[in-house]
């Protein structure tokens, strides 16, 4: 038994996972009545919701406390980095949807609300989620007020805490890392249940009925990730971004797509932020801060089904509108959980901006599960690949600089 299960953790982890996803689509075809397979889903998902609050906040909660150096240079650039990307990629989303225009199929309704949801109604919202009680933040995944309690909190303990009760805080941050990687080997069973209920449910309807939908959503996060990011990455450090976004991609990217949590992949990418030589009290604090706010897929998918349900129920979208929207999907989707899913619950407060009510909204939700198979695990994959890639350029460009001012 020992020998076996060293023989399945020394297999490499993605093709466990391609193994899993194949026999579960296969099994969801031709056994589409063996239901119970499905609990494997529910199980990776569920003990991945269920301890990614936990990680952050103890994470964040440890960086802080132990950092020992001035960051703040570096931490203004990565989340301005963090922001502008995020907004960018909405913007992506309204470029391509004015040029590829999408409807869906949804049943009719009644008169449309006319309550607008205005940017400063979203930044409250935002605000207040952020002072929820701590406890209950983490029991929702509320990772804005997560992250905010746990810089207090961690600043705190810098200043008041005993060396000892700092040394307690990291060693359980790194028991909590520890076990969301033992979930993540267990996460090739996770994909196999995800694909036997999609396909099972489904058929190979997401590939058909919604494919205009998922492939606008999946073209226009690519075009973020391979044009702009590098883009804003060069402008920077004036230097070729490929290398490091590919690297990104191929070690972060491919783990988040499967596991679907930016949140479940924060162990992953700081493995990786290690093996590119960044200092550690900068990177342990900049990705569980980037699984939190930079969501480029987030807002593109919030954006993306904003303007389909739109041009679906015939509401004419001015380009001042859309930029509006750009705002909108941006803030919403730095709340948006780090979870499978997270960033479809933020459509109807997307779609209340143009007057569209509730059960409309809630109709592009439904449809967001159906291709969520496919679209939210490339808007994880991008988004977690995101983390190490800000993080490195802002800290490449925080070298850069100090070497130019040592030079000069």
């Amino acid at each position: 038994m020992s020998k076996l299960l060293r023989k399945y953790t020394h297999t490499s982890l993605v093709i466990r996972i391609i193994i899993g996803l194949v026999i579960g689509t296969i099994l969801g075809l031709l056994m589409p009545s063996w239901t119970g397979l499905g609990i494997l889903g529910k199980m990776f998902v569920g003990a991945l919701k269920g301890i990614a609050p936990v990680l952050v906040a103890v994470l964040v909660t440890s960086s802080i406390a132990k950092a020992n150096k001035s960051m703040g240079s570096r931490f203004v650039v990565l989340i301005t980095l963090y922001l502008m990307s995020t907004f960018v990629a909405a913007v992506c989303a309204v470029m391509g949807s004015f040029m590829f225009p999408i409807t869906l199929q949804l049943e009719e309704v009644g008169e449309m609300e006319n309550t607008i949801c205005s940017l400063a109604e979203v930044f409250t919202n935002l605000l207040t989620g952020m002072l929820a009680n701590p406890i209950m933040a983490i029991a929702h995944a509320n990772y804005i007020a997560i992250l905010f309690w746990s810089i207090i909190i961690g600043l705190a303990l810098k200043k008041y805490a005993r060396s000892s009760t700092i040394e307690m805080v990291h060693d359980f941050a790194e028991v909590v890392s520890k076990v969301v990687k033992w979930i993540i080997e267990f996460a090739p069973f996770g994909i196999f249940g995800l694909a036997y209920t999609a396909v099972s449910s489904n058929g190979l309807e997401v590939f058909t009925t919604y494919g205009r939908l998922l492939l606008l959503l999946v073209e226009c996060m690519l075009f973020k990730t391979l044009v702009f990011n590098p883009l804003i990455s060069f402008l920077l450090l004036r230097k070729n971004p490929y290398p490091l976004l590919f690297t990104c991609l191929k070690v972060s990217g491919l783990n988040a797509f499967f596991t679907r949590s930016s949140a479940a992949n924060i162990p992953i990418n700081m493995d990786l932020c290690k093996k590119l030589d960044l200092d550690e009290d900068f990177y342990s604090v900049s990705i569980p801060l980037g699984a939190t706010i930079n969501m480029d897929g987030a807002a593109v998918t919030i954006t993306v089904f904003a303007l389909a349900v739109a041009n679906t129920v015939g509401v004419e979208v001015s380009f001042a509108s859309a930029l509006f929207l750009c705002a909108i999907a941006t803030l919403g989707a730095c709340g948006a959980s780090g979870v499978a899913g997270g960033s479809l619950l933020l459509i109807p407060m997307a779609c209340s901006f143009f007057g569209i009510g509730n059960d409309v909204a809630m109709q592009a939700v439904a449809i967001g599960f159906i291709i969520g198979v496919v679209q939210d695990s490339v808007e994880t994959a991008l988004n977690s690949s995101g983390d190490v890639f800000f993080t490195a350029t802002a800290e490449y460009y925080d070298r850069k600089k100090k070497k130019g001012k040592f030079h000069s």
